[in-house]
């Protein structure tokens, strides 16, 4: 409970599909590309970190698909153990995707279900509108067969400039805030520049470290009823302080309104509700009557995860939706659930 993986997408798709531009689209670092920044993990693969200062994610790029005497099994191994979301990265000009989808089939035979999405990229490359439905449509056809299950799509058009606009890649990122929400806001510039992924990087330890004094403390049922508020609530009063803002009653109430209820009772906020108007700024017991350490330090995490983000917009001046606090809130509880268990 010390530490958590970085979330990781794979992007697997033949030489020539776009990947490394693909990359470059979404971080908006135009020196991004195979060979730079990118680091060797087998013969065939390769791994970049973003940002590389203090890394929220991973990128595993498999380079060698469609070339001739490539041995897909290394890159099997490792992106099958290691990657959390497979981008399946295919060109509309390229009918020729069989050995994608042969990739994919292997796949799903030796882990079932499959976390997917299909880019399709190039849209710029086929000008007849026909022409690429007929493309894109093909081509879908076979990775979902693949699959074994329809898998999500977009189409993108990637321009041949540096950097490349944000506009470019909105509806997959979009894709990724439903899918992925720590990986969308790690990418969603404006934000990055403002600095929120890196701040959170800065202060994760510590909620992991009152993550974990709540879990333990919940392994007695009695006492974890008592000790988990109290030390959420200080993990609360921890992150004021370094984000450089005070909690008052109408800043908590908003807290809670955008984190949602439906989460909070899920998880036995019953009591907390009830201990509002007492205790300001607690909003500790969305797992104070929960007898489980694993449900305590996930919802722990989650809680700072949230604030964390509430407390940089409220510093920063900036406003944060309710979306980006619940997407947030129930990543970082999965997330939590998944370190603790």
């Amino acid at each position: 409970m010390t530490g958590r993986p970085l979330p990781v997408i794979w992007l697997l798709g033949k030489t020539g599909a776009g990947k490394s531009t693909l990359v470059r689209a979404l971080t908006g670092l135009p020196e991004v590309v195979v060979g730079n920044g990118f680091a060797p993990c087998t013969r065939a693969s390769m791994q970049f970190d973003f940002p590389q200062a203090h890394p929220l994610m991973r990128f595993l790029d498999t380079r060698g698909l469609g070339e001739a005497g490539y041995d897909p099994a290394d890159d099997l191994a490792l992106c099958q153990r290691a990657s959390h979301l497979i981008l399946v990265v295919a060109r509309l000009d390229d009918p020729v995707q069989g050995e994608v989808a042969d990739m994919l089939a292997t796949l799903r035979r030796r882990q079932g279900k499959l976390s997917a999405l299909v880019v399709h990229t190039g849209a710029d490359l086929l000008g007849d509108a026909q022409e690429r439905f007929r493309a894109r449509a093909r081509t879908q056809a076979l990775f979902d067969k693949a699959a074994g299950a329809p898998l999500r799509q977009v189409e993108l058009s990637l321009p041949n400039v540096d950097p490349i606009p944000a506009e470019a890649v909105q509806p997959l990122t979009a894709l990724l805030d439903e899918m992925m929400p720590e990986v969308a806001l790690a990418l969603a510039r404006e934000e990055y520049r403002a600095g929120e992924p890196a701040r959170w990087a800065t202060n994760r330890a510590e909620v992991l470290w009152y993550a974990g004094a709540a879990g333990t403390a919940d392994v007695a049922p009695v006492v974890g009823a008592v000790a988990v508020p109290g030390v959420q609530a200080a993990m609360l009063r921890a992150l004021a302080a370094r984000y450089g803002v005070e909690w008052t009653r109408a800043r908590f109430y908003e807290f809670a309104a955008a984190l949602g209820t439906g989460a909070a009772l899920r998880y036995g906020a019953s009591y907390g509700l009830r201990q509002l108007a007492k205790l300001i700024p607690v909003f500790g017991q969305t797992a104070g009557a929960a007898a489980a350490g694993t449900i305590s330090f996930a919802a722990t995490y989650a809680l700072g995860r949230a604030a964390a983000a509430y407390l940089h917009g409220i510093s920063e001046g900036q406003a944060v939706t309710p979306g980006t606090i619940r997407t947030l809130y129930k990543g970082a509880l999965a997330q939590g659930r998944h370190d603790a268990s």
